[in-house]
C-alpha cells in the first residue's frame, strides 16, 4: 500500500531517470478526484492511444471526449519518448479491471488471466497513454518503447516497487489489447509487457548496492639494510655474503661462485659490472670500480629485493 506522489515527487520521478518531460497547463490539478478516491497506489498501468500525432492525442488525453472526460491518464509519451504531463490524481484511464490482477500486483507475482472486471483500477494505477493507432502494424519506436520502461522505473524506484508492479491495460481489463504492435518497424519483433518489465528490472537492478570492496592497503616502501662497517675490497666479513647475494640476485654475479666471507676479485668484479651498468657510473667515465659504498648499496638491495615486499 503506497500513498500517492506528490506532483512534485511524480516528476521528480520521471527526471531522476532521465525521462524526457514537458508540463502541460495546470497539470497538477488537473484531475477527477471530486469522482471518487485515489489511491493507495498499487502500480504502473501502459496504454497505446489509438491516435496519431503527438499534439493530437495530448490533446485527447488531457480533455477527453463527450462520453469519457479527460484527463485519460498522467502522462502521454509520443513517438519520440517525450512525456507529456496531462494530468494528476484520478484519472479515466484503467476503468473496473480483475481484483486477482490488482492482488498479484500488490503481491509482485506472476499475474493470472484477467477474466472479470469488477475493481476500480483509476483508483490504484498511474496511467501512461502510448502514442500508437493500436492496429497491431504501427511500430513502436525504440526510443519509445526505452522512454516507457524508463517512466514507469522511475515510479517503481520512487514507490520501492518491483518491476512485477508495472502492467498493460490488456493484463487488468477483458477485451483490451494495448499497448500491442512491432517493435521498430513494421515487421519487427513483438512489444510485450514482459519485455517492458524486463527493461524496467534491468534499470531498478542498475543502481542497486554492491557489495563493498576489500580496502586496499598501500605496500610499505622497501627499506635496504644499513651498509656494512668496514666492508670493501680486499677485506673479509661476513657482510660480504650479503653482497654476494645481492649481485646474484641482479644477475652481475655468476650463481655458481660460493658465496664466502671474503671480498675477493670475482666479488670487486661483479661490482664493477653493476656499477657499469648504472647510467651516473658511465657519465662520469669511469669504468672499473670494485668498491661499493652506502649508496650503491641501498640502489643494488632495492633493485634485488624491492619488488618482493
Amino acid at each position: 500500500m503506497a500513498t500517492p506522489l506528490t506532483a512534485s515527487a511524480f516528476l521528480s520521478a520521471l527526471r531522476g531517470e532521465a525521462v524526457d518531460v514537458v508540463e502541460v497547463g495546470s497539470w497538477r490539478t488537473h484531475n477527477r478526484n471530486h469522482k471518487g478516491a485515489w489511491g493507495p497506489m498499487h502500480g504502473v498501468m501502459i496504454h497505446h492511444t489509438v491516435t496519431t500525432g503527438t499534439a493530437n492525442s495530448v490533446a485527447i488525453c488531457r480533455n477527453g471526449h463527450s462520453t469519457l472526460p479527460g484527463p485519460l491518464c498522467h502522462g502521454v509519451i509520443n513517438k519520440a519518448g517525450r512525456v507529456h504531463l496531462v494530468g494528476y490524481g484520478r484519472a479515466n484511464h484503467a476503468g473496473l479491471g480483475d481484483d486477482d490482477v490488482l492482488a498479484a500486483v500488490i503481491a509482485e507475482r506472476v499475474l493470472p488471466a484477467d477474466n472479470e472486471a469488477t475493481t476500480d483500477g483509476n483508483r490504484h494505477f498511474y496511467g501512461f497513454e502510448c502514442v500508437n493507432l493500436g492496429d497491431n502494424k504501427d511500430p513502436w519506436p525504440a526510443v519509445q518503447v526505452e522512454a516507457i520502461a524508463r517512466a514507469a522505473a522511475g515510479i517503481c524506484r520512487a514507490h520501492g516497487w518491483g518491476a512485477e508492479s508495472v502492467i498493460g491495460h490488456s493484463e487488468w481489463q477483458p477485451g483490451k489489447v494495448d499497448p500491442r504492435g512491432p517493435i521498430g518497424k513494421a515487421d519487427g519483433p513483438a512489444l510485450t509487457m514482459a519485455k517492458i518489465r524486463a527493461r524496467v528490472e534491468q534499470l531498478l537492478d542498475a543502481d542497486k548496492p554492491t557489495a563493498p570492496r576489500p580496502p586496499t592497503t598501500t605496500p610499505k616502501p622497501y627499506t635496504p639494510p644499513a651498509f656494512p662497517k668496514g666492508l670493501g675490497p680486499g677485506r673479509k666479513s661476513p657482510s660480504a655474503r650479503g653482497l654476494q647475494r645481492a649481485l646474484k640476485a641482479t644477475g652481475y654475479m655468476s650463481k655458481g661462485i660460493p658465496e664466502a666471507d671474503s671480498y675477493g676479485p670475482a666479488t670487486q668484479a661483479a661490482v664493477a659490472r653493476y656499477h657499469q651498468a648504472h647510467p651516473a657510473y658511465r657519465a662520469a667515465g669511469l669504468h672499473y670500480d670494485p668498491a661499493i659504498g652506502p649508496r650503491g648499496w641501498a640502489a643494488l638491495h632495492t633493485l634485488a629485493y624491492g619488488k618482493q615486499k
